[in-house]
């Protein structure tokens, strides 16, 4: 045994032995990955660690696969099965349904497993759910029952790698790092709503719908590739205590938090008027615009395109701006966007509609990816999954409301009064950060001692 190897395994023995040390040695050993040979600080070089690359290629892959998936479904229901409206409609529950019913015990399972497991479990569940479809409409014995129960369980996978993948890539990058990890992966997503949806549409009507679940499956397994040849590092065992307990403490960690609290609350509102607006543009656009359905197709399009722009500008923004003041131009965007949409009702225009959806995407993904940093740089390892899925779970949740307002405002005061209605609710979630300590930060803060602590 040489020198080294009984210093490492001295370690081992008093890491065991004393879970501070361990997040200590944990905390040297994810700072140590980030510096090169020469001693230089990772943030001067443009490479980041092979391991988040696959994470961060795999999660381009799911997300594809995902947004192929969730475009040939309603396809399918209508060109195979002759679905209404009303069947069409229990279908998009049946996939958002998992994100309220499962972030919360997936974020449990994420603090207490290895996350690693747990991100190659969902994408096999994923992959194996559109394996499954794809036999199924080869073989002529697809239905709707079979559709609608194989969305929801594909979409437990889905909820998932949502909630891991974030867990995740504290433990593969450093602490300066996070943002230009956050950047990459939010460009990813980006280019995954743009094409998943494009794509699906041409490979349905060019070869029906089970060529695009078979790609969804192509791409699941690609994508499980890379998950299963990951290295993730341990996170430092915390003594196990009962479930409960671990949800109340991530939840008051959460809520005390003055960075963690606003995050939560501005997901909540801003996902509320997003879906006021998304529950009812499209009629809008048609009737008082007086859009055809390519125009209103290219108008939508321009929300991934600020989504892509946004990643994109991102890391120059942020030689500009202090950290917390990058958190103030997602809740602005949101305001301008909702405010440009309104000033069609007096100057009906579909190019300032489609300004409105680019700036939705642009201002809110920079909100995504400095707001990512921010809770995984303050949330301490062995929370990292139940902080997640609050969010998860907040966000997913707001949508129904959002959508159920829509409806509510529409039936009695008309579509017009949706789209003011939006702008007031972006009015206030931008109001709620501005007088939050966000826009106070300057740099992140400082790393948590260990967990259950206040932030």
């Amino acid at each position: 045994m040489t020198a080294h190897g009984d210093g490492e395994r001295r370690r081992r023995t008093v890491t065991a032995r004393d879970p501070r040390h361990a997040r200590s040695i944990f905390r040297q050993r994810t700072t140590r990955s980030s510096v090169q040979s020469e001693g230089v600080p990772n943030s001067t070089s443009t490479r980041l660690p092979g391991s988040f690359v696959r994470v961060g290629w795999s999660s381009v892959l799911v997300q594809s696969s995902e947004q192929i998936a969730l475009a040939a479904a309603p396809l399918a229901a209508v060109l195979i099965l002759a679905a209404s409206p009303s069947e069409t409609a229990l279908l998009q529950l049946a996939q958002t349904a998992p994100f309220l019913l499962c972030a919360i015990p997936i974020g449990v399972l994420v603090d207490r497993v290895s996350r690693k497991a747990v991100l190659i479990g969902s994408e096999a569940l994923r992959a194996v759910t559109l394996a499954v479809l794809v036999l199924l409409i080869t073989a002529e014995t697809l239905d709707y029952t079979w559709l609608l129960v194989l969305g929801l369980v594909g979409a437990i996978g889905t909820v998932g790698f949502s909630v891991s993948a974030p867990a995740v890539v504290p433990l593969l990058v450093s602490r300066d790092r996070l943002t230009d990890a956050n950047r990459w992966l939010e460009l990813g997503r980006s280019a995954a709503f743009i094409g998943g949806p494009a794509a699906a549409g041409a490979l349905v009507s060019l070869s029906g719908a089970p060529a695009a679940f078979a790609v969804g499956t192509v791409i699941c397994v690609i994508a499980l590739t890379l998950l299963v040849r990951l290295d993730v590092p341990p996170v430092p065992s915390a003594p196990r205590r009962h479930i409960l307990r671990d949800l109340r403490e991530s939840a008051a960690f959460a809520a005390r938090s003055d960075v963690l609290r606003p995050i939560i609350v501005t997901a909540i509102v801003f996902n509320t008027g997003w879906f006021v607006i998304q529950a009812v543009f499209v009629v809008y656009a048609i009737e008082h615009l007086s859009m055809d359905a390519a125009t209103v197709g290219l108008t939508l399009g321009g929300y991934g395109v600020g989504m892509v722009t946004g990643a994109l500008i991102a890391r120059r923004v942020a030689t500009w701006l202090s950290i917390g003041r990058m958190t103030l131009l997602g809740p602005i965007g949101g305001f301008a966007a909702a405010l440009a949409l309104a000033a069609t009702l007096v100057a009906p225009s579909p190019l300032l509609a489609g300004a409105a959806f680019f700036l939705f995407g642009v201002g809110p993904v920079i909100w995504a990816i400095t707001t990512t940093s921010l809770r995984q740089a303050i949330t301490p390892f062995e929370m990292l999954g139940q902080v997640s899925s609050l969010l998860v779970m907040a966000t997913y949740g707001a949508r129904p409301i959002g959508a159920g307002l829509a409806a509510l405002v529409a039936a009695r005061w008309g579509v017009a009064a949706c789209l003011v209605i939006a702008t007031v609710i972006f009015a206030a979630q931008l109001v709620y950060v501005s007088c939050s300590a966000l826009p106070r930060l300057t740099e992140l803060p400082p790393a948590p001692v260990s967990g259950h602590t206040q932030a």
